[in-house]
């Protein structure tokens, strides 16, 4: 997990969230937050900056300072790049510091250096879990930004020579021909997005494709599968139904699926999906 120094979560409620990013604090909007009561309405005044979208499109950073354009947290061995976006996201997840705890013990627990794939790789959090742990990987998102932040990460962290294969592509196809090709890997890593598009604009909806990409993983780990983690948040897909789901793909194993949550400073736990580990 992260240290409270480096991120925080320190209230959320009334569909906002407020947290520590190293030295800043941030009012952001967090749907999942509806139905809650802040802990602390006082506490909001510490803000250095709140993300607003009036509307549907692109929002807006308010602050009544100067916002850095880029800063860094720590998490571990690695560390991370952090940007207001339009979007209001910051380049890291917090509830995926956790899966990266796990990632980085699977990793240490193989006897030799495991091939791990990463798909809807993002900003690299769970690949330099994993190449820092010991692990060859290959690293797959479809925005090529989103690939160069990760870099950026991995340079950041002293990392640019470890292992890592950095990919843009459709995951779809490049699954695909991954199997033609008979490669194969040890360990598979998916956090994908409800809804997306691919390299080409290739249309990606989770309800439609998950099973087809869970096939595909189990083809491509077949005969030397270690684990597998999904993390998952889209509205129908609870902890029970992608236990079973992985459990039909992957067969008999270890198993934990759970609903994740970020533990604010006063102890209220803020949900933010679910994960699926699978391992043998």
């Amino acid at each position: 997990m992260f240290t409270p120094d480096q991120y925080q979560l320190i209230d959320f409620g009334d569909a906002r969230r407020l947290e520590r990013f190293g030295p800043l604090v941030l009012d952001r909007p967090c749907p999942s937050a509806e139905g809650f009561t802040p802990a602390s309405r006082a506490s909001w005044s510490t803000a250095d900056a709140r993300f607003h979208r009036p509307g549907g499109g692109d929002g807006v950073w308010k602050s009544d300072v100067e916002l850095p354009r880029t800063w860094d947290i720590s998490h571990g061995p690695f560390r991370l790049e952090l940007k207001p976006t339009a979007v209001g996201h910051l380049g890291i997840f917090p509830e995926q510091a956790e899966n990266w705890d796990w990632i980085a013990r699977q990793v240490e627990a193989v006897e030799q250096p495991p091939r791990v794939l990463n798909l809807f790789a993002y900003t690299g959090g769970s690949t330099l879990a994993a190449a820092a742990a010991g692990a060859e990987v290959v690293h797959l998102d479809a925005a090529k930004n989103t690939v160069a932040w990760a870099r950026r990460n991995a340079e950041l962290s002293g990392m640019a020579d470890l292992p890592i294969r950095w990919i843009a592509d459709d995951v779809r196809k490049f699954l695909r021909r991954e199997m033609k090709r008979e490669n194969k890997y040890d360990a598979i890593i998916l956090d994908p997005p409800s809804y997306g598009h691919g390299t080409r604009g290739e249309v990606w909806r989770l309800s439609k494709h998950l099973e087809q990409i869970l096939r595909s993983c189990v083809a491509l780990t077949s005969g030397r599968r270690r684990f597998m983690l999904l993390t998952c948040h889209t509205p129908g897909y609870d902890a029970r139904r992608l236990a079973r789901m992985a459990e039909d793909a992957f067969g008999p194993g270890q198993i934990e699926a759970k609903q994740m949550t970020i533990r604010s400073a006063s102890g209220g736990r803020l949900p933010a999906g679910v994960v699926v580990r699978w391992s043998s």
